[in-house]
């Protein structure tokens, strides 16, 4: 019987290519890649023993986040000479010596694997360098405003010494805004847009065309749809691309675009391990999700669009935030606008790159390490000091910042404190 049984389930399994791999699967996914644990080949390739195959894939989709935060440990500090006595606790090489998948036990949160004393091996003798680290434990160095692996840009002694006197608020609390108009003032970008006017005459202007953003720029129907035999209904999950590349560029990085990235079909609230609205559950992520078919509303998706779907405490509490209520201020006009905080604000923060100031589409860009949100996002509107203190404090992240922090994180306080040591030993001129 048991056989049977058996011979069944791997007949159903030889039917259902999903199915099979997930029977196989040598152990569940962090959250931050289990929507794609199906699609295999994204990490392993045809080499599942070879570490340069998972090593490349882990660079092909995070090369550029490594290299945008100034790596502090990168591959090429390991293959100096001179370390390799320190490869042999860690092979620091390797991103998977530190991020393991498929072990989701050692998860210590937003879908990141790591071994939280990870330090000790190489900097076991902290103390007698630095006498202010004496008695820290191992398991604090990552702590919010202290120590970021890969990236110590925004935590590094200087930069804590120039932002020391900041108040928790600065006076002119603002958003840098956005010059998408003037971006796409591009000859051959206007060409497309506006080529072939409106649809054909079986098809009708949708609700909500006019007046949106769309409309007033002089897109046409076809700059989306297509035209004559290329009609779509419903153009492709990525047509926005087409004008939008910088956006979409960072929507496929993100969690909501990356099944998108690899060629799968667009992720679901339902394959979100976090708490998703029940009606939203098989509502499929693309650029038309947030911003709507034909209104393409960036109010509605900085903050309607998230909450239509997130059901977690974080999202929900937004409502009842300070945040929250400068944003209703700001749309009734009584507020200059980039005065309010939306979901969008924090983690969809503003670039500048050149003269352009972008809105940054991927939403996990800032989640892990929590200090990657200090100088995006926090310092527009806060002191250094509040904001390491406000992300080190998990019941005011979950309670979305209601309040001021609890605790203190004394990293501003030991650089000024050493700063004044070294003006001491120096003595006056």
């Amino acid at each position: 019987m048991a056989s049977l049984a058996l011979a069944a389930w791997l007949g159903m399994s030889l039917l259902d290519k999903e199915a099979s791999k997930t029977a196989f699967l040598p152990g569940a996914m962090t959250h931050g890649h289990h929507q794609i644990e199906l699609q295999c080949s994204a990490c392993h390739d045809d080499g599942f023993d070879s570490q340069k195959v998972l090593q490349d894939a882990c660079v092909n989709c995070h090369g550029e986040q490594l290299s945008d935060a100034r790596d502090a440990h990168p591959k090429s500090k390991f293959t100096d000479p001179r370390n390799a006595d320190r490869l042999a606790n860690v092979d620091a090489r390797y991103c998977v010596s530190c991020h393991l998948e498929h072990r989701p036990e050692l998860d210590v949160g937003m879908g990141v694997t790591l071994p939280m004393d990870m330090c000790v091996h190489c900097h076991q003798d902290i103390a007698e360098q630095r006498p202010s680290h004496e008695g820290m434990a191992f398991d604090t160095c990552a702590s919010a405003g202290c120590h970021n692996y890969h990236d110590n840009q925004a935590l590094y002694e200087d930069f804590l010494l120039a932002h020391a006197d900041e108040p928790w608020l600065s006076e002119t609390p603002r958003l840098t805004p956005r010059n998408l108009a003037s971006r796409m003032q591009d000859a051959d970008l206007l060409a497309l847009m506006q080529a072939g006017g409106k649809p054909a005459a079986d098809k009708t202007v949708p609700q909500h065309w006019d007046d949106n953003a769309h409309a007033n720029a002089g897109v046409a129907c076809t700059a989306c749809h297509g035209e004559g035999d290329e009609w779509a209904d419903k153009p492709a999950p990525l047509q926005c691309a087409q004008c939008h590349e910088p956006e979409t560029e960072g929507f496929l990085q993100g969690r909501h675009g990356m099944r998108l990235a690899l060629d799968l079909t667009p992720m679901t609230p339902s394959q979100s391990v976090l708490n998703m609205h029940v009606e939203a559950s098989h509502r499929e992520l693309t650029c038309i999700s947030c911003h709507g078919a034909h209104d393409f509303g960036t109010q509605k998706a900085a903050v309607d669009s998230c909450l239509g779907c997130h059901n977690d405490e974080h999202s929900n509490e937004y409502l009842r935030s300070s945040h929250h209520r400068l944003w209703q201020a700001e749309k009734r006009g009584e507020l200059p606008p980039g005065s309010g905080v939306t979901c969008a604000t924090c983690h969809m923060p503003r670039e500048t790159r050149g003269d352009d100031v972008l809105v940054q589409h991927n939403q996990s860009l800032t989640l892990r390490p929590v200090e990657k949100m200090i100088r995006p996002v926090c310092m527009q509107c806060h002191g250094l000091e509040f904001a390491i203190d406000a992300l080190a404090d998990p019941h005011l992240v979950e309670n979305n910042f209601q309040g001021k922090p609890e605790q203190h994180v004394p990293s501003v306080d030991m650089a000024v404190e050493r700063d004044k040591a070294r003006e001491g030993k120096r003595g006056p001129y």
